[in-house]
């Protein structure tokens, strides 16, 4: 496996969950890791806890202008990471097409419009963060499915076009992060224990976990791969 040391790492939405996770293991390895959001307030409060061991950017990944001029002043990633997303959940036809195409725009185009200006060295890489969705729909998330399987099939192609950078996509199934926050503790804690339940492994996944398999994308071989975080969700 290559080393993290010294790699300049660009982790968008790295102010919380899987992001922030992915930014404390980068720095860990030893990498110069900068953690992007739209939020300057969670970025500085992430920044404080990280003990300032992490450089902070203001991002909208809905914002083209925005990330040309960034990556346009910046010198060239080793790696950069796109784990910033907002949709919103709901069947086909309850789903507003206003909440839907939202949904495309922050996950899908987001990410697409990362890979269009991201400048990255050879045998760098750009990583996606998907969802296993993709694999094993759901009838109350079917677009959230599409977006990830778009994802991954954008990871896929854009492994042959932007050679010899490499492309992967993780895909995680239920992890345990600030998104579930909204719903009542006791809600959620039966959400998750019936979904540990039915997964082979017996458990939910935590950031941590996502963490691991970006690290390893970034220091092997990999390209043109998802890699499946889920706790056997697609085959349970």
């Amino acid at each position: 496996m290559h080393s993290l040391h010294n790699q300049r790492v660009l982790v968008i939405g790295g102010s919380s969950g899987i992001g922030l996770a992915i930014a404390a293991a980068t720095t860990d390895a030893g990498a110069s890791v900068t953690i992007a959001s739209r939020n300057q307030e969670k970025l500085t409060a992430v920044a404080t806890k990280l003990n300032g061991a992490v450089h902070i950017a203001v991002l909208d990944t809905d914002d083209n202008g925005l990330l040309e001029r960034f990556f346009e002043r910046q010198v060239t990633w080793d790696h950069v990471v796109v784990s910033a997303a907002q949709t919103k959940v709901g069947s086909v036809r309850s789903l507003s097409l206003t909440d839907a195409k939202a949904a495309m725009e922050s996950k899908f185009w987001g990410a697409y419009r990362v890979a269009r200006v991201a400048r990255i060295n050879d045998g760098g890489s750009l990583t996606l963060v998907s969802g296993f969705l993709s694999e094993r729909p759901s009838a109350t998330a079917v677009l959230q499915g599409a977006i990830n399987a778009a994802l991954e099939a954008l990871a896929r192609g854009l492994a042959l076009e932007m050679a010899p950078v490499r492309v992967n996509a993780v895909s995680p199934g239920m992890i345990e992060t600030p998104i579930w926050d909204d719903l009542p503790r006791e809600q959620r804690r039966e959400m998750f224990e019936s979904t540990a339940a039915k997964l082979p492994v017996r458990k939910i996944g935590q950031p941590d976990d996502i963490a691991k398999a970006v690290l390893f994308l970034m220091t092997t071989y990999a390209t043109g791969s998802t890699v499946c975080m889920d706790g056997g969700g697609v085959i349970a």
